[in-house]
Order: C-alpha cells, then sequence, then structure tokens
C-alpha cells in the first residue's frame, strides 16, 4: 500500500475523456451528494452517468438513508445522472474491518473500505452492461487518491472494464463541492460514514 511515484490522474482523466465518445455510459461510485456534485458536473457533457450509491462503512441506518435520500434528490433537481441503489450492506463492513478496528484513519482499514467499495462498482458495472466506472471519492482531501486510482485500475483489469482515473480535487474540485452544496442547500455530513471515523474526521468532510 505504500505509494509509488505519483501521476498526474486529473491530466490522466482529460486525456481519457478526449478519446471517449460523447454519451458513453458511466457507472459513477458516489459517496454522498456533496462530492457528487463537482463530480457529476465535470463529466456530465461527456459521459451518460449512472450514480451508484454503494457505501456499507456507514453504519448507522438513520444517516445512511439521510445520506442517500440527499444524493437521490440532487440527482432529481440537476437531472446529471441516473440513480443505482444498493442494499446498506453493512456487515460487509463490518466483515472487512475485522483485525483493523485499532488502525489509524487514512491507514489499512480505509485502504480496504476503498477497495470493497470499488471492487463492488466494477462487479455491478460488469453485470449491468456498463464499459466505464469510476468514484466520486478522489473529490476528498481526505481520501487518498494514490490508493483509489490504483484499486480502480486493478478492478478494471480484473473485470475487463476500463477504470476512470480522477484526482477530482484538483482544479478547485471540492471547493466547487462547497459552493454546489450551498447552492443546492445539500446536507453536509461531519464524518466519513463508519463509526471508527466518527471522533477523528474533521468537520464537514466526506
Amino acid at each position: 500500500m505504500e505509494n509509488k511515484v505519483k501521476r498526474n490522474y486529473d491530466l490522466v482523466m482529460q486525456e481519457q475523456m478526449k478519446n471517449v465518445e460523447k454519451g458513453t455510459p458511466l457507472l459513477l461510485h458516489s459517496c454522498c451528494a456533496p462530492c457528487s456534485s463537482a463530480c457529476l458536473e465535470r463529466l456530465k457533457d461527456t459521459f451518460k452517468i449512472t450514480v451508484l450509491y454503494y457505501n456499507p462503512n456507514i453504519d448507522e441506518d438513520a444517516e445512511y438513508e439521510k445520506r442517500k435520500a440527499e444524493q437521490i434528490r440532487f440527482l432529481q433537481e440537476t437531472g446529471w445522472a441516473e440513480f443505482l441503489d444498493c442494499d446498506h450492506d453493512a456487515e460487509a463492513f463490518a466483515e472487512m474491518a475485522k483485525g483493523l478496528e485499532n488502525e489509524p484513519e487514512r491507514g489499512a482499514r480505509c485502504y480496504r473500505c476503498y477497495a470493497l467499495r470499488l471492487s463492488k462498482t466494477a462487479e455491478i458495472a460488469k453485470a449491468n452492461g456498463f464499459l466505464w466506472f469510476g468514484t466520486t471519492l478522489t473529490l476528498s482531501p481526505h481520501k487518498n487518491h494514490v490508493w483509489l486510482n490504483e484499486i480502480g485500475e486493478k478492478e478494471g483489469g480484473r473485470y475487463a472494464l476500463n477504470y476512470l482515473f480522477s484526482d477530482f480535487k484538483k482544479q478547485g474540485g471540492y471547493y466547487r463541492s462547497i459552493d454546489l452544496s450551498k447552492e443546492y442547500g445539500l446536507y453536509r455530513q461531519d464524518f466519513c460514514g463508519c463509526k471508527y471515523s466518527r471522533k477523528t474526521e474533521p468537520k464537514n468532510e466526506e
């Protein structure tokens, strides 16, 4: 899990998008409406996007449903993407986290959480005929975009899919998400979702 020589994943994505036919279907994993906002704004004129809401890291049903409802409302108000729901599979995260309960934030447990969500996204993309998939998780300055892109690339190879590389916080993406959140009155949670992050996450970060 050690970081290798860093690639400029924003530039990689720009090159990918130059070679994509307009309207190409993309399955985009989203962690929440605020993070999805700036990502969708940037991608919507190139891809026909379906947002996948798969976040088993959110341990409380009420919090999960609140975030999902905000995601759906945002998509309905903007029309920027379709929505594909998943069951609230909190048990999958709990099983994955066994033995990693005392890991620090942004450590091995988070890496495994990224892998859990991206693997599922790739699996669902393959099952539903998508050729492209990606994630909004790289928008947050508190997520390791290098790990996310390495995992995405690996899962893309595993399922014979195109992974959309990204570093959505580039070009002011994170700050744009704050502006869009204010514009649409989006709920901005103050922890990533799992019980381990509740005490350690900075406020108003996804």
